[in-house]
């Protein structure tokens, strides 16, 4: 409990919280860009695989230089193969629910994670409890999304409904590892170890993952699929992750988990501009509503603001 409450630094977003989260989904969300590229030469569980072994070894190194202890006794070795389990299971179910269902719809199922995020914090974590106008704000950015990739909702088939499951499994493991990393002895320990866990494991299972599903492997490698490789292994996994988890040590894991619904508004964006796919009309409202969620999400709260 004291190491919970020594690394929760404050109860809102400052303005720095603000600017790295939008940095981080618009990051995340031109990652999905760099994936479909990528895809081109690189099979999709064994390109995650690839990024978490890269990233794995720049975090090495990164903690190497600041001297922070790799094997230190600190009673988080089960909770971090634990969550390094959960992490590398997420994105199995998303690239293989991918192969049943489309990407538009996974979207939507994969962003239920901020509800994930909520519920857990009302039970596992002290003094994240979530007021009527936050959930109000959760569903208002939902709807966002909804709106956004309204025209991919046509009535499901049966291989269709196989894989939005999938997704809503991943979206549970993503939340699961959020509320974890705050609700247990990993949030009195180094974020860069925490990231550690979770790569150190996945590129373990997700190379292998893609051996057992035989997915084609490597069948072509130009520079430019290098480079989105590159992007996702040293940006996307190394540094954006890092500074995740200092977020969610540092700010309301259910405040942070709110602007993730950028993300997906971020990737049809940028698949307009890099890959001239079509973007509607609709995204704009979308993207209203999204804003709108957010800021209910993390509007303060007046009277415990008196309070203090």
């Amino acid at each position: 409990m004291k190491a919970l409450q020594s690394a929760q630094k404050s109860s809102v977003l400052d303005l720095k919280a603000i600017v790295l989260l939008t940095v981080l989904c618009a990051s995340w969300g031109l990652q999905q860009v760099t994936i479909k590229i990528a895809n081109q030469g690189v099979s999709p569980i064994l390109q995650s695989g690839i990024r978490s072994v890269g990233a794995a070894i720049l975090v090495w190194i990164w903690m190497t230089a600041c001297r922070e202890p790799l094997f230190k006794k600190d009673g988080t070795l089960w909770w971090g193969i634990g969550i390094g389990f959960l992490f590398s299971g997420e994105f199995i179910l998303i690239y293989w629910g991918l192969v049943f269902t489309n990407a538009s719809r996974a979207v939507i199922f994969l962003y239920m994670s901020p509800f994930v995020v909520a519920l857990g914090s009302q039970f596992f974590i002290p003094g994240e409890h979530l007021r009527k106008i936050q959930i109000m704000g959760l569903c208002c950015a939902f709807t966002g999304i909804v709106i956004a990739f309204w025209e991919s909702l046509s009535f499901p088939t049966y291989k269709m409904l196989i894989g939005d499951c999938m997704l809503a499994i991943a979206a549970v493991l993503w939340g699961a590892v959020t509320v974890m990393i705050k609700a247990s002895p990993l949030a009195g320990i180094g974020h860069s170890k925490t990231l550690l866990y979770q790569l150190g494991v996945s590129a373990l299972v997700l190379p292998a993952a893609s051996i057992v599903m035989n997915e084609r492997g490597i069948v072509l490698m130009t520079p430019l699929i290098a480079l989105c490789l590159a992007y996702q292994a040293v940006w996307v996994a190394f540094i954006t992750y890092l500074v995740w988890f200092w977020l969610i040590r540092h700010y309301p894991v259910s405040r942070i988990a709110s602007f993730t619904f950028l993300t997906p508004i971020f990737g049809v964006l940028a698949g307009g501009l890099l890959l001239n796919e079509p973007v509607s009309k609709s995204l704009l409202l979308a993207l209203l509503l999204v804003g709108t969620g957010i800021y209910l999400v993390n509007r303060p709260d007046v009277n415990h603001a008196s309070e203090q």
